[in-house]
């Protein structure tokens, strides 16, 4: 299968255009091929790659050797399963029960929503004829005798038609069988006399032998219906739809079969979107405070009735954009809630400035708009460019998460143009009466507290250096703590669901799986946790949840998915069930549990390819990487992906004997077949399947090993030939399955890790163990590290891609702003800054930096360069209005501490509700921390940056308040 039919079909598939790599899979008479494409394929041109691999895979069959089926091509593999519904009934036939199945899907089709329903699980039913092979040797009849009979009966074909003087008449000669009677009734000659087919063989209904898939429930065969939506379709009301219709369904069902839900999408969308309305009500509380309390409560109120009109506006752009709510985009709303009141909070901060200096209240939200609109809609740019690599990332985690970038984009850009019209306008006819404080400008920031301020702001301008070097000393510790910070792709699922994977030695009969399953489920029914469980024997579950995907078939391998009530129960019956596994559950089984995990699907946390030419060393070698990886203290369950030898009943034929009986190899072979595992002679068309009609021997000769020399062959003239005369059995060892990635052999050794860890830690770990193992291969072999760390890698550098072009951008943005090389350096140079407050509050939290941590820290660049930018615009302005350079840095400063802060406030207060979310928590947290500190580091680093920049100093007779001897303080307005 690897050489022959594999091979050709690996060489068309890299011929696709947007190809990034083939895994194949062989087994005994099969051979499954996965193609991926690169990261970077455009959503646009997927169908099209499909269709030509399609296409390609359709040219190449007819190359293949003569007998092989396929290929069968399933270009719908990331199909999502949105909801799965168990229909069984105790000792009701299977063949009862599928048709069924058949009635209730024709009903769900017509629910409005759904795209399809597939049925899972379904034993493909056949009818047998099975003889006795010596019964037939004493009549003289051959199984081929028999199979030719059933296929001469079983036809239906045109015998002419009669012209009438109204309709032509079509006449159909059916021959064709309708019941299991006919088929036993057929004659079968034997030495001149004609004979009934039951008179020499059992006929019998049955199914698939051995079964392929088979699917349990609760303890109980199960057949599965599958319902998949429509793009773009409203998950809440597809689920309240199929509720009331399943409801229908079910009682309405004959006594004894059940319709049950095991998995719905739409509880997890409505659990989804309960939790954005918490915390995004908790989110808009928090802010409305901060305004209310800073502001004053009319101030607030203008502040705050900006965020219903923005979000208006953003759900608008949504719907024409194509964009729903999912769990990205609705985190992403959440995040933006935070930032968009900032510029609002600006804008109304100065007018309400303007008016106590006395300026009327229309030409105060002229005043605003005029000096604040261009360093807010840079300031906004400039923090929407900072997620730009998270929206362009080329790569499957930024098609995950990308549209963090959109949804905040959108947010901050409609943000700034309400704060710059809609607020203003508020302002006016919303702000009372504001008396002019006496004595202007320089009375309403030389109260106390400013006058405290001041004096900070002024130490830290004369000790310019030393602010520098201890802000350089800071950034340098932050930089040497995130070497300390736990490593992490994406966090685990909070889904309740615990995934148990049964694994048997490859080889393993799906009989022999189902046993060990059952020993689980037995346990299973026991505990208190344990809500639904349903197995899946034969082959991965369904795509209940888009970040899994599916494992192929393989006969020696079952997953069970239970469902429990909440995270606590999963967590808790998850370690039971590890504890009762350790203890010998199921010895025989290598037994998995774990759970749903968010991001890019790794079949293993930690896993590492070796790949070279020949399958014997790669199994040598898979045997010592696996004894280096048993020896690291993090890593839990090694085990590599193709499993031990198993013999294998090679017969070989004399050839010479069997050319002086006029038998060929291929004819022999097939004898054998139909003896042994039995060949489809016919079918029986019942409805609208097909069952296949198949001759085979009976189960005493067929399963026992021991009978294979008893077989005969019949040659062409009739005679009856022992198989212990035309050849010998031998048994010898081969590899069950074989695995090959880009044509090349691979062997994957795998492992779990202990919890407390992350997966790119272990994974570091098991590489440098193995690196002795590296160094010392043989030509032509290699060791690559895959799974959840090889994911990162490949996202991280999606992202590094972007960053020129995001500070491109910025900088275009700043310099535009600015028109100063100098500023622009010192604006960009305050970006990092956050760092010092990420390191410390994901190590206080114990919180890992991964993907999400990684996107809030770039993020946070241009959050902080925002707040620099409007900082250095407030420099200019004072400088312009007659200020000295020094007072001009320290006044805007002191001008600009208040807005600057409520802004951080609220975003900081904001953020907090999404640090209880599995999800968005470590991303939260480093806003939080970045913020807050970065913005008290901006508020001293900047003036002293600044002073040290242009060379700036006091000038004599200056106070340590920053004030001159006279008191006077210049008044901007």
């Amino acid at each position: 299968m690897q050489e022959l039919v594999a091979e050709p079909l690996e060489k068309r598939l890299q011929e696709l255009a947007w190809y990034d790599r083939v895994e194949t899979t062989t087994r005994p008479g099969y051979a499954y091929l996965t193609v991926t494409m690169r990261d970077d394929t455009p959503a646009s041109v997927v169908s099209e790659e499909f269709y030509q691999a399609r296409k390609k895979l359709g040219d190449e069959a007819r190359n293949l050797p003569q007998g092989v089926l396929g290929p069968f091509v399933n270009d719908e593999y990331s199909d999502v399963s949105f909801a799965l519904y168990a229909l069984k009934a105790k000792g009701m036939p299977m063949r009862d029960l599928v048709r069924q199945a058949e009635t209730i899907r024709q009903d769900m089709l017509h629910v409005p929503g759904v795209k399809k329903i597939n049925i899972l699980g379904e034993q493909a039913e056949q009818i047998f004829v099975e003889f006795s092979y010596a019964k037939l040797a004493t009549l003289g009849i051959s199984a081929q005798d028999i199979a030719a009979a059933l296929q001469r009966r079983n036809t239906v074909t045109p015998a002419g038609s009669i012209d009438t003087e109204g309709p032509q008449v079509f006449i159909r000669f059916n021959g064709a069988y309708d019941s299991i009677d006919e088929i036993a009734n057929t004659p079968i000659v034997a030495n001149g006399r004609a004979l009934k087919l039951s008179d020499i063989a059992d006929v019998k209904r049955g199914y698939e032998d051995p079964p392929t898939y088979v699917i349990r429930n609760g303890g109980e065969p199960s057949i599965m219906l599958s319902v998949v939506m429509q793009q773009g379709w409203n998950g809440l009301e597809l689920g309240k739809a199929l509720e009331a219709r399943s409801a229908a369904i079910a009682e309405n069902l004959p006594l004894g079969i059940t319709l049950t839900k095991v998995s719905d999408q739409a509880v997890n969308i409505q659990g989804a979107v309960g939790e954005f309305m918490l915390k995004f009500a908790m989110a808009l509380g928090v802010v409305l405070f901060v305004s209310l309390i800073s502001l004053g409560w009319r101030a607030g109120l203008v502040v705050a009735l900006a965020v219903p009109l923005t979000l208006g506006v953003v759900f608008l752009i949504m719907l024409e954009t194509g964009r729903f709510f999912d769990r990205i985009t609705l985190g992403a709303l959440i995040l933006a809630l935070g930032l968009l009141v900032d510029d609002a909070i600006i804008a109304i901060e100065v007018m309400i400035v303007k008016m106590e200096e006395g300026m009327e209240r229309t030409k105060a939200a002229a005043f605003a708009w005029s000096h604040t609109a261009a360093p807010m809609l840079s300031g906004t740019l400039v923090t929407v460019i900072g997620l730009m690599p998270v929206g362009f990332a080329r790569s499957t985690a930024g098609e995950y998460a990308g549209n963090i970038f959109w949804i905040v984009g959108f947010a901050l850009i409609v943000s700034w143009l309400v704060a710059v019209i809609f607020t203003p306008y508020l302002g006016v006819k919303m702000l009372p009466e504001i008396k002019p404080v006496e004595g202007g400008h320089h009375a309403i920031y030389d109260t106390p507290n400013y006058r405290r301020l001041r004096r900070l702001i002024a130490f830290a301008v004369r000790y310019k250096f030393v602010t520098c070097g201890l802000v350089a000393l800071i950034m340098a510790a932050s930089v040497f703590g995130m070497g300390l910070l736990k490593q992490q792709f994406f966090p685990t699922s909070d889904r309740p669901e615990v995934l148990v994977e049964v694994r048997l030695p490859e080889g393993t009969s799906i009989e022999t799986t189902t046993k060990a399953v059952e020993t689980i489920e037995d346990w299973l029914e026991n505990q208190p946790e344990a809500e639904i469980v349903t197995s899946y024997i034969g082959q991965g579950a369904p795509r209940f949840f888009f970040a899994m995907s599916p494992e192929l078939p393989d006969p020696s391998f079952a997953k069970i998915v239970v469902l429990t009530p909440d995270a606590e129960a999963r967590e808790a019956l998850k370690h039971r069930l590890r504890e009762a596994v350790s203890d010998g559950l199921a010895p025989a089984a290598y037994v998995r549990v774990s759970q749903l995990v968010f991001g890019p699907y790794t079949p293993f946390p930690v896993e590492f390819r070796i790949m070279g030419p020949d399958p014997q060393k790669l199994y040598e070698l898979s045997e010592q990487a696996l004894a280096i990886m048993k020896t690291v203290p993090d890593v839990r369950q090694p085990s590599r992906d193709w499993g031990d030898r198993v013999p294998v009943v090679r017969f070989v034929p004399d050839q010479d004997r069997l050319n002086l009986i006029g038998l060929s190899p291929a004819e022999a072979s097939q004898q054998l077949q139909l003896l042994l595992s039995g060949i489809p002679v016919t079918a029986m068309r019942e409805n609208i399947r097909n069952v296949p009609i198949v001759a085979r021997s009976g189960g005493g000769e067929r399963l026992d090993p021991s009978r294979l020399s008893d077989f005969s062959l019949i040659t062409r003239d009739g005679r009856a030939i022992p198989l212990d005369q035309i050849g010998h059995a031998e048994i010898t060892f081969e590899e069950p399955i074989m695995k090959r990635r880009d044509r090349t052999p691979v062997v994957t050794v795998r492992s779990e890790i202990n919890e407390a860890m992350q997966p790119p830690e272990v994974s570091k770990e098991v590489a440098k163990a193995l690196q002795p193992l590296v160094v010392s291969l043989p030509p032509g072999y290699r060791i690559e590290m895959g799974g959840n760390i090889e994911e990162s890698i490949k996202a991280n550098a999606a992202l590094v891609k972007v960053f020129p072009v995001m500070i491109a951008a910025m900088l275009i943005v700043i310099i535009i702003q600015v028109r100063s090389l100098s500023t622009m350096t010192m604006v960009m140079l305050t970006g990092p800054l956050g760092l010092a407050g990420v390191v410390p509050v994901l190590l206080i939290f114990n919180q890992p930096f991964g993907f999400n941590a990684i996107i809030g820290l770039i993020g946070l660049a241009g959050i902080l360069m925002r707040n620099t930018l409007i900082l250095t615009e407030q420099i200019k302005d004072n400088k312009a209005a007659g200020l000295d350079d020094y007072h001009a840095v320290i006044e805007a400063t002191v001008q600009r501490t208040r807005p600057v802060l409520l802004t951080a406030l609220a975003a900081v207060l904001a953020f907090i509700p999404l640090t209880h979310s599995v999800f968005w928590g470590s991303m939260a947290y480093t806003l939080i921390g970045g913020t807050a500190v970065g913005t008290v580091m901006i508020l001293l680093f900047l003036p002293a940056l600044y002073a040290t920049w242009f060379r700036i100093k006091a000038p004599e007779g200056t106070h340590m308040d920053g004030s001159e001897e006279t008191g006077a303080i210049l008044n901007t307005q």
